[in-house]
């Protein structure tokens, strides 16, 4: 029974953390705990001093040693100054290094998971995770090493102490004691669902203060900024009601025990004065000594008698760090991956049908070739799934049946790191990181010289307006680019994929946010680098895929015609229909020049 009891508690929370992080941080924590024993020494010393002192000072036959005694209690307190201080040190090195290392592990899993999990995931929720189940480990252990090797062994001590000199009039702390224990135990209950609500309201103000920077522009323009206020002040609400209701919990232990403690000196007063504490009178230092230990006695006491709430208070963060811990990798490598082979790049789908998050598919049973170092373009309605096969290339996903094989190879036996040395990505989305242009650019190709940087940036038509910036290359972006337009951004991003120079390029509106100059500006420069690519191309305007080698019209998870623009504009389906939507119009005498070329 004790085995099963000592193993549940080793795979629990509490029995993990300390196997990983403070059997981790051995060395540290042996100095704190070795400087917390001689604070508690030297505390019990001062308290035991008290009995010698006191004699000194009354007794005529004790002044010879007044000398001897004030030294010997310099010598106590500035080894108890010295061992507090050590304490302190190493302690805080210890718990700032349980912190870092907890973060990093946390974050190497969150890396190791696929897109999926966090699109079903909010990063506030993450982020409370991260950063205060982190601090909840290291206060966790702070609690449990202070508590129960300084705190403890201070309280024993000095009850050693109190002993000593006064048996019978110990006998009061040890009806206290009890008493308090109980009264403690009692506050608990409540604990634990106070701090889990307290989580999630701190998670909503982190929400709350997201989505107002990112959507600041969508609150400006809609005057949402009240309703924004009104779910902030709830947030923030709810966060203080519930830091109340733990301060009430955790204050009651202070009152409780100063009561005590009044009751415990009061009775030892009345024990004392009335003689019956033992057949021999004390002396005033051994009286000084025992009523000096009961009063220091009180504040280990306390702090030990609020230790289980704090513990409590702790294991909430701690189990939301484990149970992100705990989840298991939506994405996993395959023990068995290995490098994909040297290839032109061609791509197949086959047989593939997905669907997110287990809901109807997106594409169901597509069968298509992506042919090497050609260019593919994609059009159609929006919803048809292009997006989505591009995710299921770069191993966003995987297809809940069939494969996605590169030079007939199924991606889902590859190495991630050789799947994403073959592809560069241009999202319609484009990111860029807190970080200079240079940095920006580089993250693609960190071997890459700025020679070679600088000619991706002027294929992609970005040197010029990056050399007028302040800067130049070394000039900020800001948080996602906010310092640039979104045509600078869209061409920072096309010239951070043409530098990473691999064997197959997707392009996901790549050029919707520039003018029509730019755009065949950097359209051009594309078709020059790309020669011996595989590149495919998803787009709304059909003016910058009419050159393609191949165009392919997605709809409902389905290829339902492809060609290049001269067979699919025979056809007089899908693609004719979309091509004179978007010309008829605007360019008439192409429409008209085109149309006489597929007849």
């Amino acid at each position: 029974m004790i085995k099963r009891a000592w193993t549940e508690w080793r795979s629990g929370y509490m029995g993990r953390l300390i196997g990983e992080s403070f059997f981790a941080q051995g060395p540290l924590y042996a100095v704190a705990i070795v400087a917390m024993i001689a604070v508690a020494a030297t505390t019990a010393g001062s308290a035991f001093m008290m009995e010698y002192i006191v004699d000194a000072m009354t007794s005529p036959e004790m002044r010879d040693w007044a000398a001897m005694i004030a030294l010997g209690v310099v010598l106590l307190f500035l080894t108890k100054a010295v061992a507090s201080y050590v304490q302190s040190i190493y302690l805080a090195r210890a718990g700032n290094r349980i912190v870092a290392m907890q973060q990093d592990r946390v974050y190497r899993k969150l890396l190791r998971h696929g897109v999926s999990f966090f699109a079903e995931n909010e990063s506030s929720d993450l982020l409370m995770r991260t950063t205060n189940g982190a601090q909840a480990a290291r206060r966790l252990i702070d609690v449990l090493v202070t508590g129960f090797v300084r705190d403890a062994l201070t309280l024993v001590g000095l009850v050693i102490v109190m002993v000593y000199q006064q048996p019978v009039l110990s006998i009061m702390f040890f009806i206290v004691g009890p008493v308090a224990l109980f009264g403690v135990r009692q506050l608990l209950k409540s604990v634990r669902a106070i701090m889990q609500a307290e989580f999630k309201s701190l998670a909503e103000i982190i929400r709350v203060l997201q989505e107002t920077s990112a959507g600041i522009r969508v609150i400006k323009v809609f005057s949402l900024e009240d309703r924004m206020i009104t779910r902030m002040d709830t947030a923030i609400r709810k966060v203080e009601d519930r830091a109340n209701d733990i301060a009430r919990l955790q204050s009651i232990a202070s009152p409780l025990m100063e009561f005590l403690a009044g009751l415990a000196v009061a009775g030892v007063l009345i024990i004392s004065t009335m003689g019956i504490a033992g057949s021999e009178q004390p002396t005033a230092g051994q009286l000084m000594s025992f009523i000096t230990a009961l009063l220091m006695a009180y504040e280990p006491a306390k702090r030990l008698s609020r230790m289980r709430v704090q513990i409590e208070t702790a294991m909430v963060g701690v189990g939301m760090l484990f149970g992100l811990l705990d989840q298991q990798d939506t994405m996993p490598e395959s023990p068995e991956a290995r490098d994909l082979l040297e290839g032109p790049g061609e791509i197949a789908l086959r047989n593939v049908t997905f669907g997110y998050h287990g809901s109807m598919p997106v594409i169901e049973d597509m069968n298509v070739t992506f042919k090497a170092q050609k260019t593919t373009a994609l059009v159609g309605q929006s919803g048809g799934g292009k997006s989505t096969i591009f995710g299921l290339i770069m191993r966003f996903y995987d297809p809940d049946e069939g494969s996605v094989e590169i030079d007939g190879q199924n991606i889902q036996d590859a190495r991630y790191s050789s799947l994403r040395q073959k592809i560069s990505y241009v999202g319609q989305d484009t990111f860029l990181f807190s970080a200079s242009v240079m940095e920006n650019l580089r993250c693609s190709a960190p071997d890459a010289t700025d020679e070679e940087v600088i000619e991706a940036a002027k294929a992609a038509h970005a040197h010029d307006f990056i050399c007028e910036l302040s800067n130049g290359y070394d000039t900020p972006v800001g948080e996602n680019g906010t310092f640039l337009s979104g045509g600078q951004k869209q061409r920072i991003a096309i010239a951070r994929a043409i530098l990473r120079n691999a064997e197959i390029l997707l392009l996901d509106e790549a050029t919707s946010a520039l003018d029509s100059e730019s755009e065949f500006l950097v359209q051009k420069g594309l078709d020059a680098l790309t020669q011996n690519m595989t590149v495919i191309v998803i787009a709304h305007r059909l003016s910058t895929i009419l050159e393609a080698d191949k165009i392919m019209v997605v709809q409902d998870g389905a290829v339902v015609e492809q060609g290049n623009l001269e067979e699919l504009m025979k056809m007089n389906g899908n693609f004719r229909n979309l091509f004179d939507q978007q010309f008829r119009k605007s360019e008439p005498k192409a429409v008209a020049e085109i149309a006489e070329q597929s007849q």
